[in-house]
């Protein structure tokens, strides 16, 4: 692997860096006077709309299954299905709950003047008070990461952080409690980055000859592979998935070979076992995997805190680890886009 990481050194690894201090701006930023009312009983609508693009269509899927668990009725859409295929879904009874980070992606602002007719609640959840999303919703979140240059990285993590609060918040349930164990997130992002080097140098290590890599999880950990499949091909050019363990079972398992690396996320007590075993079956194929869990040997892989808050925000450091040391491998400067936008304007 190369000697030095200075290919790596630049914008990307220093927004990943700066994630502890946006995950504590967010949290002090959070509070019930910003959604105007949307705070109450959450049963009164019809449906409950969970929308975004990208990364920010997949963190809102821990936020649908609280949402599921506690019999409201959830609706998962990307925001560009939503504005062409569903707002059939859409009336004054629904609660829609919009999340772009930068409020003004082309789906978001399509949504904004077609929802306009429908009269339903919008809650908005971005990273600028000055973007359309911001300025018309009638409840807003506030994420408070600060500018974001490339991929997805500390305004992801933020995200995380604030629908957590607000699912607590809609469910009716202890508000202050998940307020107090989203507080210690930003330590635990803080003590895994001091390593940040060493846990780069060991995922390179396992990645030599590598040409493809998957992400997989069950329950919330599935917006982790979701978004790791998506910021690692952004991030680095190499050919990568994210999906369901059982969705890898049932294909891509049939492609294994040592040139492919899975990275499991073990997940919660539910499925757990069956992601361990997943591990074990990749290796015995000729795969190469590693496990992301509290309790492995592997420092790079291993999460610093298990509670199911702060799950869906630790997973994403290894993630993130693994981008840099592709990039390193390939003496890529990690996270530079070259045909893409930070915001995306064109359908």
């Amino acid at each position: 692997m190369p000697s030095d990481f200075k290919i790596i050194k630049g914008p990307y690894i220093r927004d990943i860096l700066q994630q502890p201090e946006a995950l504590r701006k967010t949290l002090e930023g959070l509070g019930r006077d910003q959604l105007q009312g949307l705070d109450g009983n959450a049963a009164r609508f019809d449906r409950i709309v969970l929308t975004g693009m990208g990364s920010s269509f997949h963190a809102l899927y821990p936020l649908h299954l609280q949402l599921l668990s506690a019999g409201l009725p959830s609706l998962h859409v990307e925001t560009a299905e939503l504005v062409h295929y569903q707002m059939g879904a859409m009336n004054k009874n629904t609660l829609l709950v919009a999340v772009s980070q930068s409020g003004r992606s082309i789906e978001i602002v399509r949504l904004l003047e077609l929802s306009k007719d429908r009269r339903s609640r919008l809650l908005g959840v971005t990273n600028d008070e000055t973007s359309p999303l911001a300025v018309q919703s009638e409840g807003l979140v506030m994420m408070r990461a600060g500018e974001e240059v490339s991929v997805s990285c500390k305004t992801y993590l933020a995200t995380l952080l604030a629908l957590e609060w607000l699912g607590a918040v809609l469910v009716g349930g202890d508000a202050d409690e998940t307020r107090a164990v989203l507080g210690e997130a930003a330590t635990a992002t803080e003590n895994y980055l001091r390593k940040w080097e060493s846990h780069v140098e060991a995922f390179a290590r396992s990645l030599e000859g590598v040409g493809q890599v998957f992400v997989v999880g069950r329950g919330r950990s599935l917006a982790t592979a979701e978004t790791g499949g998506l910021i690692l091909k952004e991030s680095t050019h190499v050919p990568a998935e994210g999906m369901s363990s059982a969705a890898f079972r049932h294909g891509p398992f049939e492609t294994l070979s040592d040139h492919i690396f899975v990275l499991v996320m073990e997940g919660d007590s539910v499925t757990a076992a069956l992601n361990r075993r997943l591990v074990e079956d990749i290796r015995a194929a000729g795969g190469r995997a590693a496990l992301v869990s509290a309790s492995d040997s592997n420092q790079e892989c291993r999460l610093l805190d298990s509670r199911e808050a702060m799950r869906p925000i630790l997973e994403m450091l290894p993630v993130q680890m693994l981008s840099l040391a592709l990039a390193a491998l390939r003496v890529r400067e990690a996270g530079r886009f070259g045909l893409l936008q930070k915001v995306t304007t064109v359908e």
